[in-house]
């Protein structure tokens, strides 16, 4: 995320008024924010902030998810710390959750997993990055490794939508792209909302 462009603003607090940047307020009033490309720096970022409100379990989270996805490793490392997370949390897709990112809001908790009424999701396999080659066994194991992958993927939106693992292979065998209602009827959201503020 660029955050060149993010203003400061003014607290104040029992030391007097202080300028922080605006994503620290965000923080500290339990909002994060999950947009752009994923990779392992922004999965770092986002467990860090997580770790960090675990401090406090009685006040629920909210996660803004607006992104076209990216390196899966980085997408499972976020997927996994929401999931062991004793946060109560909503997700809110706030333009596009697609690939990786649709995975994490479908992973979100039951009830919990919000759609504004203009955002798209989109599904697809796992795509290879950069071209491929080699010998003929190192293209043999990236491909195994593929479609394993694959299979992970599949069995989460499986698992999160209640579709079967049949359903969702075909549904990922090209560039799956859902409006809101579209989304909300495949499983992957609970609730399509107007207000960006759900709790």
């Amino acid at each position: 995320m660029n955050k060149e462009w993010l203003p400061s603003v003014e607290v104040e607090s029992a030391h007097g008024t202080r300028e922080v940047a605006l994503l620290t307020r965000h923080l500290m009033n339990r909002n994060l924010f999950l947009t752009g490309q994923i990779d392992a720096d922004s999965a770092n970022a986002f467990v860090a902030q997580l770790l960090y409100l675990e401090q406090n379990t009685a006040e629920p989270v909210t996660i803004y998810l607006n992104s076209p996805g990216g390196e899966v490793n980085a997408g499972l490392l976020i997927y996994d710390a929401i999931q062991g997370s004793a946060l109560t949390i909503h997700m809110v897709c706030t333009g596009m959750a697609a690939s990786m990112a649709a995975v994490l809001l479908a992973g979100g908790q039951r009830g919990r997993r919000y759609i504004l009424h203009h955002s798209r999701v989109m599904i697809h396999e796992p795509l290879i990055a950069g071209g491929m080659g080699g010998s003929a066994t190192s293209i043999k194991n990236i491909s195994d490794s593929i479609l394993e992958t694959r299979d992970i993927i599949n069995d989460l939106l499986a698992r999160h939508t209640g579709k079967t693992v049949e359903e969702i292979s075909r549904a990922t065998g090209y560039d799956h792209f859902m409006n809101a209602g579209e989304a909300l009827e495949f499983g992957l959201c609970d609730r399509i909302t107007e207000c960006i503020k759900v709790v």
